[in-house]
């Protein structure tokens, strides 16, 4: 006797099929069996020329052709719609599919165009993805919870379910960019791996046997694999930044109150204490810069209670392009605080290549690199991880027990006590003194610059490793301590794991008992091809400065690799 399937897993296959289902018949394909890396030359064998030559265009490319009406919107908004839905096939990364809607969005604005020769607006008829955290109308958001099927954020018979639109889509739509889809995540969104009951794992593009990484993990494997050029994460611990780092793409996470929150779902909604962000993806440093100046541009603080009002600043721009270089062209001088490791967990052997190379490259370049001291990172790890249990667990476990789903280890949550006002507010004491200790210090390092100014960002990991083994996302330490102190941080991507590089160094010592562990998980074999993007952080709300050196770190980087 076969005991029948549990509600929740039908619930979640009839989803999971309703996905697929949207997907046009003539894009669905057949394999036998996929190769490791399936970016590049394998997507492109499901393409034709002229869909591979848009979607391999970054978003500044496209621009400029949609904006004049050399490419039209719906053209390029049907190749994006093709190579995405390829890229679900093959590594699962959406949620949501409306398609349909796009390409009549697109007719639109060639039609705007057509009547008034103008565009509607900087991104006009660029197709954008969105993590499914975002309400777009006509679509569930169910990140990745079975009992948010059909509803609005749980809660059955809202009148907002379907309707209501997040205050970015809202910008997003008047900018005239396209959205397509949304991407997956893993369910409760605390993970650093992607996976759900609906959708099942997110592989990683480059490599399958690894993760994508997450919470936006779909999003950086659609990215990866060309099935949009640019679209929105949010990162609480490092949502935005791990997925770009593990799929060899750009992702920014902008200090809080830059980019409107204001009408996205969340988990542990409420929590003020480290604010989740938004932050833009995308295939080139200049399509990241293109979405955060379009957003900016909308003036966001006129519509979310809790955004700033920060314009973009082209004279913080300028102010940094001339500590790049000198007005006769020959490269001036920036300091770089280099973060070998947290103190906690050294970086494996791929991820110590990876540093090894921005540093030559930054001395080469005639740059100073000082150490930069770990001793501070603990305290702000810790803050985080307190923080998001603050409640006890209670929200994540709440949305779980909506549909009695099982627990997935990588997502798994225990209850534990919940913290009392009073134990809040001493944690918010806590957090604000870290974040005192920490501009001190940054303060103090303007002794130890031949310029006489503090340093002017700094270099780490963004993960003990890159795109990891399934199952194995042990630390997140590189990145959460940098929400505590709600810095601006950009990951760029610098090269990719190769056995030949990083041959097993042997270590007698180690700094804890979880970096023998992650020590112990590198196999040269698995990891080989992997992604590694490195971190370049500086202070709160210096993402003009943090853009413009990510810029011209990242053409240093083309050159060395000879991209």
């Amino acid at each position: 006797m076969h005991s029948e399937m549990p509600s929740w897993q039908k619930a979640a296959q009839a989803k999971r099929q309703a996905i697929l289902n949207a997907i046009p018949q003539k894009w669905r394909i057949q394999y036998d069996t996929l190769p490791v890396d399936v970016t590049g030359e394998f997507i492109q064998g499901y393409l034709t020329p002229r869909e591979i030559e848009i979607t391999e265009s970054d978003a500044i490319a496209i621009t400029s052709q949609t904006t004049s009406g050399s490419w039209s919107a719906v053209e390029v908004t049907e190749a994006f719609c093709h190579r995405a839905a390829i890229a679900h096939q093959l590594v699962n990364c959406l949620h949501e599919v409306f398609f349909e809607d796009a390409i009549r969005v697109a007719k639109e604005l060639d039609e705007h165009l057509a009547a008034t020769g103008t565009p509607k607006g900087p991104l006009h008829g660029l197709p954008v993805s969105l993590k499914d955290q975002f309400h777009v109308k006509g679509v569930d958001t169910t990140m990745g919870y079975v009992g948010w099927i059909g509803t609005f954020q749980g809660k059955k018979d809202d009148p907002r379910h379907r309707v209501a639109e997040s205050e970015l889509v809202r910008e997003i739509r008047n900018l005239g960019a396209v959205l397509f889809c949304k991407t997956s995540v893993p369910v409760t969104l605390m993970s650093g791996e992607t996976t759900n009951h609906i959708i099942g794992y997110t592989w990683n593009p480059k490599n399958r046997h690894l993760s994508s990484g997450g919470s936006s993990g779909g999003e950086g494997a659609l990215i990866a694999l060309r099935g949009s050029p640019a679209g929105f994460g949010t990162d609480i611990g490092g949502s935005v930044r791990i997925p770009a780092s593990f799929n060899g793409i750009f992702g920014l996470r902008p200090s809080a109150g830059r980019i409107p929150y204001e009408g996205a779902a969340n988990s542990i909604d409420g929590q003020n204490t480290i604010l989740s962000v938004i932050g833009p993806l995308a295939t080139s440093i200049g399509g990241l810069k293109l979405l955060f100046k379009a957003i900016l541009s909308q003036e966001p603080w006129q519509y979310d209670p809790l955004s700033l009002p920060l314009p973009w600043r082209d004279h913080v721009v300028d102010q940094t392009k001339k500590l790049i270089t000198k007005k006769d062209g020959t490269s001036s001088q920036l300091t770089f605080g280099i973060l070998r490791h947290d103190g906690r967990v050294e970086p494996q052997p791929p991820v110590k290549v990876a540093m090894d190379f921005m540093e030559r490259i930054l001395k080469d370049s005639g740059h100073q690199v000082i150490e930069w001291d770990p001793d501070l990172c603990r305290e702000g790890q810790e803050i985080a991880s307190e923080i998001y249990d603050m409640d006890g667990g209670e929200d994540l476990l709440s949305h779980i027990a909506l549909s009695g789903e099982e627990q997935i280890p990588q997502c798994s949550v225990e209850p534990v006590k919940p913290f009392n006002a009073r134990e809040v507010a001493e944690l918010n004491v806590r957090k604000r003194e870290y974040q005192k200790r920490y501009m001190d210090y940054w303060n103090s390092t303007a002794k130890l610059t031949t310029t006489g100014r503090p340093v002017d960002a700094v270099i780490c990991p963004t993960a003990p490793h890159a795109a990891v083994i399934p199952g194995k996302y042990r630390h997140t330490g590189y990145t959460t301590f940098i929400n505590t102190l709600d810095y601006t941080s950009l990951v760029v991507p610098v090269c990719c794991a190769d056995k030949c590089l990083s041959s097993m160094t042997e270590r007698s010592k180690y700094l804890s008992e979880l970096d023998r562990k992650i020590y112990e998980d590198y196999d040269p074999e698995i990891y080989h091809g992997a992604p590694i993007g490195l971190q370049l952080f500086g202070r709160r709300l210096e993402e003009e400065k943090i853009i413009t050196i990510a810029e011209y770190l990242s053409e240093k980087v083309k050159v060395y690799t000879g991209q």
